[in-house]
């Protein structure tokens, strides 16, 4: 026969493998103090090392799009003006003008020959006997042979040799020879920085400057007129308008106080922030004063949306706008002291029928 004892109450303690009491699975797991200290270690750290990240982005996209395709017009327009380039050796240069370096001593081209041979095929001789550097001196000038059967002044190969960066000189020719040449000469970063950032912000001045006058301000509406018109680029203009606007415009939304609204629903508590009062026909409408609400989201404040309240359907809060903002931001979590609430008891378990 079956046992028809009644279960005692040690019949239903659970086992660990069944979750504990319900008081047991209401209570949180403590943070290990390990765990704890690595998250306020990059509570610290993430803030500073995600604004250096955006300043980078912003400096990387700045040299990419608009610092290094000036850098290229520059070099190209100096490359014009000072480039010197002969095009195998000359016929009018006889060959006992034309020497060769090999093994840190300079010898005449016309002891290495051991035949005669066309022009254009003595650079490679040359090259094939193991020769550093072949020099072509024609008057007081010197000049060097490339790696493409080009002739250039003797100082700028050498400038070049130097500082060569990822530029192979056995391959190169004069003009990316030059090319590197004006790039450490003329156009050293320490150099092209700091004066192309006076400029920037010199040009970002007068720009500025200019819009704000009545022509130019006709000017540019002139252009965004053309831009509103394009079918695809409209779209995508206009929505990176609206947040460069609210970014860097000078008009501010004014807030006078926070508040707390029913919103969505009834019982559902919204924070908002009262930036006036809202239209005339609305307040004739609900026959008392009527407010406009900015409702942001969380964790973006800066992105909402407005709606329009009965007065009397409002909360003042005893909030300034800086905390509302940590409330809104934080999702809730970063409370204010004198807002903070009281330690909420431990509900009890629940009792079995």
């Amino acid at each position: 026969m079956p046992d028809a004892t009644p279960p005692t109450d040690a019949d239903h303690v659970p086992s660990p493998d069944q979750g504990g009491t319900h008081r047991d699975r209401g209570k949180k797991k403590p943070i290990h103090p390990v765990r704890r200290a690595i998250l306020r270690g990059l509570a610290i750290v993430m803030p500073p090392l995600l604004t250096i990240v955006l300043f980078i982005w912003a400096w990387t996209m700045i040299d990419g799009y608009v610092l290094r395709p000036i850098e290229s017009g520059l070099n190209f327009v100096i490359r014009q003006v000072i480039m010197d380039v002969e095009e195998g050796i000359p016929d009018d240069v006889p060959l006992s003008q034309v020497f060769v370096n090999k093994d840190g001593a300079t010898l005449p081209l016309t002891n290495l020959l051991k035949a005669p041979m066309p022009r254009n095929e003595i650079p490679r001789q040359v090259r094939s006997m193991g020769a550093r550097l072949v020099m072509l001196r024609r008057g007081p000038n010197a000049y060097a042979a490339t790696g493409q059967n080009q002739w250039i002044p003797l100082h700028v190969y050498e400038r070049v040799e130097k500082s060569p960066g990822d530029l192979l000189l056995d391959r190169a020719n004069a003009e990316s020879i030059y090319r590197r040449y004006i790039a450490i000469e003329y156009l050293p970063r320490w150099r092209v920085i700091p004066v192309f950032l006076v400029l920037f912000i010199g040009v970002l001045y007068f720009l500025g400057k200019f819009v704000a006058l009545g022509i130019g301000r006709f000017a540019w509406s002139s252009v965004e007129g053309i831009i509103f018109r394009l079918p695809v680029v409209r779209n995508v203009y206009s929505s990176v308008k609206q947040v460069t606007d609210f970014v860097f415009s000078e008009q501010e939304v004014q807030f006078t106080r926070v508040v707390a609204v029913q919103y969505p629903r009834q019982g559902i508590w919204s924070l908002g922030f009262v930036t006036g009062e809202s239209m005339l026909d609305i307040r004739s409408a609900a026959n008392e004063p009527i407010l406009s609400v900015l409702m942001p989201t969380s964790p973006m404040p800066a992105t909402g949306f407005t709606i329009s309240v009965r007065r009397s359907e409002t909360i003042d809060l005893d909030l300034t706008i800086d905390e509302a903002i940590q409330f809104i931001v934080s999702c809730g979590v970063v409370v204010p002291p004198h807002q903070m609430p009281g330690k909420l008891e431990a509900l009890p378990a629940p009792q079995s029928e």
